[in-house]
């Protein structure tokens, strides 16, 4: 067996993730606080209330981050807090965030600010949210308020989170499972041309603002696969399927025109508005040609008959689709951060296999001069899973809701030494998963 070591680049960004709604607690000011009262909308009826108090005292998870060996940390600013009401902005709120930001850079972690992750202020929900064109010129001024504050603060910039995946579950979505809930094709193309319009602006306004910025879009890449590789139809829908949900977008960023299904039309301002492309990834997911059956892939409506899905045999994420999202982020020829990559797990006995296979798969494609610049574990810390709510369990800290009590996991553990070290080495999985030394160091 050789006892070969996987080293990764000298500055290779170690990270971890979160989002405010999801981490700060009692934003009672957005759309999806008051998407939580209403019956059955959340599993088991939970509520983000405190979620891990972090508007209170992020900084003591960010210690945390920093004794992992961490480097970098992605988080994001809560619209409705830093705008209340429409053009008034909060300066304590903008002071919290810098000291939240300050904070980061004092623990040697650079910051990665996500601007909309999800949540909505409920005035912008109420007049109609991103299906109006008005929220363009909305988010340009939030935008524009948050960079002047904080900007010198901030060298990566992601304008919008995984917008194909707010658009299917907000405006498409099988249970309407985010709101604000709706069901329609058309108002569904009409929020991916404002969220389009929207990130060309921010695009622009950070580089108006601040020349040295560096701006992304954080998108989730799915990879479909078929159950039967020799199977026409299987492969035809595998292909549709990745054509409207990865394709169409990715193209409208670089040439800055919309094609079917997404609409049609260019987009002023919009071609090549990215610096670096944020790569989300959840697992591959296997589907085939089904005659006599007709689904809604994911709580995704798309127009193919008779298409069938499943995850993965094992019902685990795939590492090896980790590997095929980061071949198709490619043709975008920009650098790839791995904005999203974990797994729930709260038993822990899956997340270190997660995090060696995936890491993995990783390390391989730098091999072939692909530019992947970071690796942000999702989640640093237990937090509110939107419409799952406290049941999915992605921290590498264990989070005890109630009373607040952390504590860190023993693949947390494990990613720290791997932050700490640059790489992956037979000791460490031998000591954490030595089910994979075969497979990781074979001969």
């Amino acid at each position: 067996m050789l006892k070969a070591t996987f080293c990764f680049p000298r500055d290779f960004r170690w990270g971890t993730a979160t989002s405010s709604h999801q981490v700060e607690g009692n934003n009672t000011n957005n759309d999806w606080w008051a998407w939580e009262q209403q019956p059955g909308r959340i599993a088991y009826e939970d509520r983000s209330g405190r979620a891990c108090n972090w508007w209170e005292d992020a900084e003591r998870d960010l210690n945390q981050a920093a004794a992992l060996g961490t480097n970098a940390h992605r988080l994001s600013i809560e619209w409705s807090r830093v705008e209340p009401r429409p053009g008034i902005f909060d300066r304590n709120v903008l002071d919290r965030y810098r000291q939240i930001l300050q904070a980061l850079h004092e623990r040697s972690i650079e910051p990665m600010v996500t601007l909309h992750h999800f949540s909505n202020p409920l005035w912008l929900a109420e007049t109609g949210g991103w299906a109006q064109e008005t929220v363009v010129n909305a988010f340009e001024r939030y935008v524009r308020k948050v960079v002047e504050h904080l900007g010198d603060l901030v060298p990566l910039w992601i304008t919008i989170n995984e917008p194909m995946v707010y658009v299917t579950r907000a405006y498409l979505a099988v249970g309407r499972s985010f709101p604000p809930g709706k069901n329609s094709p058309r108002l569904a193309a009409q929020v991916v041309r404002h969220m389009l319009m929207a990130h060309a602006a921010a695009y622009h306004a950070i580089h108006e603002l601040r020349s040295n910025g560096q701006v992304g879009i954080a998108r989730a890449v799915r990879v479909f696969k078929p159950p039967r590789p020799r199977s026409l139809l299987d492969n035809w829908v595998t292909q549709k399927l990745s054509a409207v949900y990865n394709d169409a977008f990715n193209q409208a960023l670089i040439t800055g025109k919309l094609r079917r299904p997404l609409g049609r039309g260019r987009l002023r301002g919009l071609a090549h508005t990215f610096d670096f492309f944020g790569l989300n990834y959840r697992t591959l997911e296997r589907v085939g040609f089904g005659p006599r059956r007709a689904i809604q892939l994911l709580a995704q409506r798309l127009s193919i008959p008779g298409a069938e899905a499943s995850v993965n045999d094992s019902g685990d994420t795939d590492p090896q689709g980790l590997l095929e999202a980061i071949k198709l982020a490619t043709a975008l020829k920009r650098p790839i951060y791995i904005t999203r990559s974990g797994i729930p797990d709260e038993d822990d006995h899956q997340r270190p296999r997660f995090l060696l296979t995936h890491l993995r798969r990783v390390w391989a494609a730098i091999q072939f001069n692909i530019p992947i610049m970071g690796y942000y574990y999702w989640s640093l810390i237990d937090s509110f899973e939107w419409n799952q709510g406290w049941r999915e369990r992605y921290g590498l800290i264990d989070l005890d809701v109630a009373s607040q009590d952390r504590k860190l996991r023993r693949s947390g553990e494990l990613y720290g030494r791997i932050c700490r070290s640059g790489c992956i080495d037979w000791e460490t999985v031998a000591e954490y998963t030595p089910e994979l030394l075969d497979q990781m160091f074979p001969g």
